[in-house]
């Protein structure tokens, strides 16, 4: 029997840090997602990493940087996985929302299917993962 080993679905993108990085960084992403078969979570994609490359434009690039994000796209199988690194420190967590500001690691919290933080030095990787056809109550 022939089997073949099929290779992960990789994307990268770096973005300067200026506000209309996030809108570059979600048709990047809408093209990648479209062209990987996900099309069915497009949307919850799409936001988490609005949501993602914001926090990152807004508390993850300490003045005098260059870079915005870099942003990470990786499918593999039925599973797509979201990085969006930053040379910042700290570690996101999900809060509550207050007047205008909080409300982006609670909507990809709702959104994705899983999310974390890993370490990268110097700064962090916030990642999330989604499946492809959303199942409720599932979490990859």
């Amino acid at each position: 029997m022939n089997e073949t080993m099929q290779l992960p679905l990789l994307r990268e993108r770096f973005c300067r840090r200026e506000r209309r990085s996030v809108a570059a960084v979600r048709e990047f992403t809408r093209e990648a997602v479209t062209d990987w078969g996900f099309r069915a979570r497009v949307d919850d994609v799409l936001v988490c990493v609005s949501e993602l490359a914001t926090n990152a434009l807004l508390h993850g690039v300490p003045p005098g940087r260059g870079y915005l994000v870099r942003l990470r796209l990786e499918a593999e199988g039925c599973v797509l996985r979201v990085e969006v690194h930053d040379s910042g420190g700290g570690v996101p967590a999900v809060r509550r929302p207050d007047g205008e500001s909080g409300r982006g690691l609670v909507l990809v919290d709702a959104l994705a299917d899983r999310w974390g933080v890993g370490e990268r030095d110097p700064g962090k990787i916030v990642w999330c993962a989604f499946t492809r056809s959303r199942r409720p109550g599932v979490k990859v």
